[in-house]
C-alpha cells in the first residue's frame, strides 16, 4: 500500500480473539520468556506443521533470550505501524503461550495475504482448532481479499 501500511488507516484492527480453548493478544517483549520456551520445545513440530514445512524458522539450534527479544519486538513495531500483525495464542485457563499467529502481506504480492500459525507439541490437538478460529475471525473482522493460510483438516 502507497502509505506503507497494511491496513486501511480507518480500520480498528482487533486487539483479541477469545475462543473457548484460547485467546488471541498481540505478541510483545512481555512474553519473551514465555514464547522463546513454547517455540524452542517445539522446534520439529513447528517445522512439520502447514505453512512452515521447508521453512528457516524456527531456528533449529535455537536463539538466545536477547535475540528473541528482539524479534518480539519487531514483530510489535510491526503490528504498531500496521503492517503485519503477530499473536500471541494463550491458553485459555492457564494464560500459558501455546503458540503464535502471524499475518503479513505476502513477500512478492502485497494484494495477498499471509497466514501462519503453529502450537507448542504438547498442544497438536489445537492446531485445526486454531486454524478454524483464526479462518473465521479473518472471514468476519478483517478486509483481506485474498488469504493464502496453509489448509488443515480433520481427517
Amino acid at each position: 500500500m502507497s502509505d506503507n501500511t497494511f491496513v486501511p488507516a480507518d480500520f480498528d484492527v482487533p486487539t483479541e480473539l477469545v475462543a473457548p480453548e484460547f485467546r488471541l493478544v498481540p505478541l510483545g517483549g512481555e512474553h519473551n520468556v514465555a514464547d522463546l520456551a513454547a517455540w524452542s520445545g517445539s522446534i520439529e513440530h513447528i517445522r512439520a506443521t502447514p505453512g512452515f514445512q521447508g521453512s528457516s524458522w524456527p531456528p533449529v539450534d535455537g536463539m538466545t533470550a536477547e535475540a528473541n527479544l528482539g524479534d518480539l519486538a519487531r514483530h510489535r513495531e510491526d503490528f504498531a505501524e500496521r503492517r503485519g500483525f503477530t499473536y500471541t495464542v494463550l491458553e485459555a485457563g492457564t494464560g500459558d503461550v501455546i503458540g503464535c499467529v502471524y499475518i503479513y502481506p505476502k513477500r512478492g504480492d502485497e494484494t495477498v495475504t499471509d497466514v501462519r500459525s503453529w502450537v507448542r507439541a504438547d498442544r497438536a490437538e489445537l492446531d485445526i482448532v486454531l486454524y478454524e478460529a483464526v479462518s473465521g475471525w479473518l472471514a468476519a473482522r478483517w478486509p483481506f481479499g485474498t488469504i493464502e493460510y496453509a489448509v488443515r483438516s480433520r481427517t
